[in-house]
């Protein structure tokens, strides 16, 4: 039996996710956050072997040994399938100095005929539109937008990163709220519950203790739900704090609508946690792109990006 691997390897998490060469999904698997440019190259490949180890201790038995590595070398030895294909969908390799070595160790790591690695953005469009024109705008720990034209070009707007861009990203929504904490907290800005929510999840006593916290941008990102949750309570803060990651996250949407050139209809699908969980950001989102591309049609991603990674591992055997 042919199988194929496909791997999500986000901010947040890395999904792993087995089939085979007639759509069906043998095993599933989840690890820590792989994306190398927030958790670093060695932590992303801890993180991504393990996702692959946790599907192939479910895979159907194949013959001969097989080797499984980590970045520090082989560890044991045991039977593993052979695969057709691997396709890993990780956030920031579309830079050449992280792509090359990660490919390169992913073919020693991961015994398979084939092996594909594309940015995460790529698997969600492939989950959203097949090989369809349209775009996704992803906000999770980080986010980006990424469109495929009626020529078949891939174009993307933001996802440079939390030190310089990823605006409308979980990320970006709890750097901002611990900033109009602290502003409140001095008294420069608007009263907000954000600052007593954010000292309770983080276990201080005070907001201005956070400065002494080492926080690591998946702990910044976790705060996201606290802005959602105070702006649906109806705190001024949190909901101008929505509001307005949805119209950065529409500006990415618009950017690439621009791009492409496109005045009929036009797929946009959105995923990731923030607009997961958020209907009334998702809202506004759309409200913002239809005023300046009414031929939009947006929707919710109704499948995990990880599907889109499975379905490219098996086409590109094709």
């Amino acid at each position: 039996m042919a199988l194929f691997l496909g791997i999500d390897g986000g901010g947040s998490r890395t999904q792993g996710l087995l089939g085979d060469e007639a759509g069906r999904i043998i095993a599933r698997a989840v690890a820590g956050p792989s994306n190398p440019t927030k958790v670093g190259i060695a932590r992303a490949k801890i993180e991504l072997l393990r996702a692959a180890r946790g599907v192939l201790r479910k895979a159907p038995a194949a013959a001969g040994d097989r080797k499984l590595t980590t970045s520090r070398g082989i560890r044991g030895r045991r039977r593993e399938p052979l695969l057709e294909a691997v396709c890993a969908g990780v956030a920031g390799v579309d830079r050449a100095a992280l792509s090359r070595p990660l490919l390169a160790w992913l073919r020693r790591a991961i015994p398979a005929r084939r092996h594909l690695l594309v940015v995460d953005a790529a698997i969600g469009l492939h989950a959203a539109l097949g090989t369809g024109m349209g775009m996704v705008v992803e906000s999770g720990t980080g986010s980006i937008g990424y469109a495929r034209d009626r020529r078949g070009r891939i174009l993307r707007a933001g996802g440079w990163g939390s030190a310089f861009d990823d605006p409308g990203s979980g990320y970006d929504l709890g750097r901002k709220a611990v900033m109009a904490a602290l502003r409140d907290f001095d008294g420069r800005g608007e009263r907000t519950v954000l600052t007593s929510r954010i000292c309770r999840a983080l276990g201080i006593s005070s907001i201005n203790q956070i400065v002494l916290r080492a926080l690591n941008p998946q702990q910044v990102a976790a705060l996201f739900p606290l802005v959602l949750e105070a702006a649906r309570e109806g705190d001024r803060v949190a909901r101008r704090l929505s509001t307005q990651a949805a119209f950065e996250l529409a500006e990415m949407a618009l950017a690439l609508g621009r791009r492409m050139g496109q005045h009929g209809i036009v797929p946009v699908v959105c995923f990731g946690g923030v607009f997961r969980s958020s209907p009334t950001l998702r809202r506004s989102f759309a409200r913002f792109v239809h005023r300046h591309m009414p031929g939009a049609r947006v929707r919710l991603l109704q499948r995990e990006p990880v599907e889109g990674a499975l379905a490219m591992a098996r086409e590109f055997c094709r």
